[in-house]
């Protein structure tokens, strides 16, 4: 087994392989601004695992925490020295980073609710003309993630984004000490777009011969675009569709050893910095999507393939992890967790806390089942229910029932498993009369019920055209991963809208289930809270 020198951000492992007919000293994997930073990328950790095992010395960077916090520690702008809200968010900014990482907040949402918006008030502050930065998200005036153009003029001039003075200071170090070779980057959401190619234009410009990758969920999206053209040729030199491990193998020049999937590294990550009480361990037990079947789910329209690791490696490598990385929290990162693998776990206790996307499925129906599963560790299931109304849910080939999900959401309430729903209004096979079926459904369950997620339907770009629907150009770029369309119901984006403020979230039983939504983090902090609930066991 290789050895490796440990320091915070960043690792080497092993000595220099050859690759082909050259040799790649260092490989340097980035994770860029800006994301949720509680908990650590998985992406670039489990690529470290596969490179590790081949013994290709290589460095991990997560640039959104780091950045995050850099920006975090700048001064209070003069002109907001008279702002009483800016004034105690920056004179609390050290106690409340300490707060989110302490386990007592997550008793008292009011407080939780005032440290987050405090801390996200710092960054608004911090952000230079013309940006705005928060906890989760980065918008530049005048740019667009969804334009390549603005991507590849992001790239021109690095030393306009907010994140450039963290930036330049921290690559210009690792490249002093030994310029890598190939750098991969890992881009998964839109709000990390304009900054990855900031930095790719930074190191082009100091490194004009290093080979650039770049993988990740939005750029699998990209590429599974039915209008996809590649515009960055010649600033990227190999981008990623789907699972990069085995990828970035073969663009080495390297034969995998075996095909069973290596741990994910997370030492080399700062755990320590994190924005949530203990350290939370992301990890995919599958890719894709066991069911595959729902109109209109990207994953069916992109042919993203179901890959998925054996129960008994999963339950041996979260063991494993137990001991290296003593975690608070798992959380699962699947499209949904397999029944295969909610049986091992029923079985198999971890001994750590654990939460994740589940599908409505009949074992749920068994309140002995989610018993078990609650002592397994089991603290919060996310549950994708869409709709109320029985024709929504058979239209868009769910493979459940209303009553199924009733009977889900009361047995894991009687187990003491907290519930985060997830409703989607304006699908093509929704009307108004439908809308309120979920409207009346969701009223019926408010007691098993814990968080909400509403959503208006998007129509996927990279999907087949579908019968009677009529489509209508993108959104406001060529990157865009949805479609305009014409309701075939009448049912527009409008009248939902419409309907989910004057109606939906104003009615007094749901109005209470959203009082528990949690800015910037959502779905990502609601398990802590579960846990100091009456009856549910904190870790």
């Amino acid at each position: 087994m290789l050895k490796s020198k440990r320091r915070a951000g960043s690792s080497y492992h092993g000595k220099r392989v050859s690759f082909s007919d050259r040799i790649y000293h260092l490989m340097l994997l980035i994770y860029p601004p800006v994301a949720k930073p509680c908990e650590p990328p998985a992406g670039i950790a489990r690529l470290s695992g596969m490179l590790a095992k081949h013994g290709v010395e290589h460095r991990l960077l997560d640039a959104n925490i780091e950045g995050l916090l850099h920006l975090l520690q700048m001064p209070m702008p003069a002109e907001k020295k008279d702002d009483i809200w800016s004034k105690r968010a920056f004179r609390n900014l050290e106690a409340n980073l300490s707060h989110l990482r302490d386990p007592g907040l997550y008793n008292h949402l009011d407080r939780y609710k005032r440290t987050v918006r405090d801390i996200g008030r710092v960054l608004s502050d911090v952000s230079p003309n013309g940006s705005t930065i928060g906890l989760v998200n980065y918008e530049q005036e005048g740019l667009s993630p969804l334009r390549s153009n603005d991507l590849l003029a992001a790239s021109e001039r690095p030393e306009l984004d907010p994140f450039y003075s963290y930036f330049r200071v921290r690559l210009e170090g690792l490249f002093s000490e030994n310029g890598p070779s190939v750098i991969g980057i890992s881009l998964n959401y839109l709000s990390q777009a304009l900054c990855a190619f900031s930095m790719i234009g930074f190191i082009k410009r100091e490194l004009p011969h290093v080979k650039i990758i770049m993988g990740g969920g939005l750029v699998t999206s990209w590429l599974k675009s039915r209008t996809w053209k590649n515009h960055f040729a010649g600033l990227v030199d190999h981008l990623v569709a789907g699972p990069g491990e085995y990828q970035i193998l073969a663009y080495l020049g390297i034969e995998p050893t075996e095909q069973r999937m290596p741990q994910p590294d997370y030492l080399s990550l700062p755990g320590e910095k994190y924005l949530s009480p203990g350290f939370v361990l992301p990890f995919s037990a599958s890719t894709g999507c066991y069911w595959s079947r729902c109109t209109f789910c990207p994953e069916q329209a992109e042919r993203n393939p179901y890959i998925v690791l054996p129960p008994d490696q999963v339950i041996a490598d979260l063991n494993d992890l137990r001991h290296k990385t003593n975690p608070a929290l798992v959380h699962f990162l699947d499209n949904a967790i397999s029944p295969a693998l909610l049986d091992a776990l029923a079985v198999h206790n971890i001994g750590i806390l654990w939460y994740g996307f589940a599908r409505i499925a009949s074992r749920m129906t068994d309140p002995d089942f989610c018993a078990a599963i609650k002592q397994a560790g089991c603290v919060m299931l996310k549950l994708g229910i869409e709709s109320g109304d029985q024709s929504v849910l058979d239209a868009l080939e769910k493979g459940t029932s209303v009553e199924m999900a009733s009977a889900v959401l009361k047995n894991l309430k009687k187990a003491g498993i907290a519930t985060y729903v997830y409703l989607i209004f304006g699908t093509p096979a929704e009307n108004e009369a439908s809308a309120r079926k979920t409207l009346e459904f969701t009223v019926r369950h408010r007691d098993s019920i814990d968080f909400l997620n509403l959503a208006i339907f998007n129509m996927p770009a990279c999907g087949a055209a579908e019968p009677g629907i009529e489509t209508s150009g993108f959104y406001e770029g060529d990157l865009s991963l949805y479609t305009n369309f014409t309701h075939p119901h009448g049912w527009d984006r409008k009248s939902v809208r419409l309907f989910l403020d004057d109606e939906f979230r104003r009615h007094p039983a749901i109005s209470s289930i959203l009082n528990n939504d949690l800015p910037f983090f959502s779905s990502n902090h609601a398990p802590f809270f579960a846990m100091g609930k009456p009856g549910r066991r904190r870790g």
